[in-house]
């Protein structure tokens, strides 16, 4: 009867005190609760903005980062400096290292022909035909990366002439209507969207971090690598140690580009007429021949053969 009794006070000391605990300490308890779930949250969207990232970012970028390491040592420092300029004028595609770049070059010329070898054993190809197909895919392997970064400068250093007028525009009336320089880029931003644009958004964060305006408008001429370009921003630089009006400089420089633009336009016109003549003497004049001479060249076999 007494342990029954004991038992009873102490289930009842246990739940009086626990209920203290969960009182006092409930506010805690609900905290913790909160930062259990949103950590659980967390990791569940990290990984899935893990999955959404492009495979080339989640697999080899990591892969091409820790190989690149090693090949750091032995890359001279004029290569280095030669592919770091290919690569900013092609605007860092998938932020490579020239280290990365490099080694993503000499990867593919290796795989490339082991895959071509690994295709023609299946399909009977004779040895010379493996050979040759094999030293085709190493040529390309080698070849493909560098062809690549030149047509992406290409292709952005168009996009960046095209828009230049354009933007010379918009920063002309903005300067005009009474705003500054830098107000009339972050209108660009605003209004603009591309390559050059985002250049110019570069330059205002460089600029909001301390780095002189100067100093940021002749990073991005050399970013970009376009002539125009950078008559554009030594123009703008000169203007503003000289302190001459902007506006002035501004419209002078939308002038001179729109009339590039259209000398441009008239050299390929006239180009135009040269370059369809390969296509005319090629295709378009053996078919007229044909189809003008061919009968009479009929008639006259068949009248020898008679």
């Amino acid at each position: 009867m007494i342990w029954a009794i004991d038992v009873l006070v102490f289930a009842a000391v246990f739940a009086l005190t626990l209920g203290i605990y969960l009182t006092v300490s409930k506010e805690t308890i609900l905290i913790h609760q909160r930062l259990a779930a949103l950590a659980v949250r967390k990791k569940q969207h990290v990984r899935d903005e893990e999955l959404e990232r492009p495979f080339f970012e989640r697999a080899i970028k990591p892969l091409l980062e820790k190989s690149s390491r090693a090949l750091r040592r032995f890359l001279p420092t004029k290569k280095a400096s030669s592919l770091s300029r290919k690569l900013l004028l092609a605007g860092n595609p998938y932020n490579l290292t020239p280290n990365e770049f490099l080694l993503l070059q000499y990867g593919l010329t290796l795989v490339l022909p082991i895959l071509v070898f690994l295709f023609a054993l299946p399909a009977g190809l004779n040895g010379s035909v493996t050979l040759l197909t094999m030293a085709g895919a190493a040529l390309a392997g080698f070849m493909v990366p560098d062809y690549y970064l030149r047509m992406k400068a290409a292709a952005r250093k168009e996009e960046i002439e095209r828009t230049l007028p354009d933007v010379l525009d918009l920063l002309t009336v903005s300067v005009e209507a009474g705003l500054g320089f830098d107000a009339a880029l972050v209108k660009v931003v605003e209004k603009v969207k591309g390559v050059l644009a985002d250049e110019f958004n570069r330059v205002l964060q460089e600029v909001k971090m301390g780095k002189p305006r100067r100093e940021a408008l002749r990073d991005m001429a050399q970013r970009c690598g376009s002539d125009e370009l950078m008559s554009f921003v030594g123009a703008v630089i000169q203007a503003d140690q000289l302190g001459v009006s902007i506006g002035n400089v501004l419209r002078l420089q939308s002038e001179q580009m729109r009339s590039k633009r259209r000398q441009k336009a008239e050299e390929k016109a006239m180009k135009a007429p040269i370059k369809m003549l390969i296509p005319l003497i090629i295709f378009i004049f053996p078919t007229i021949f044909i189809v003008v001479l061919g009968p009479a060249l009929i008639q006259i076999i068949q009248g020898f053969t008679r």
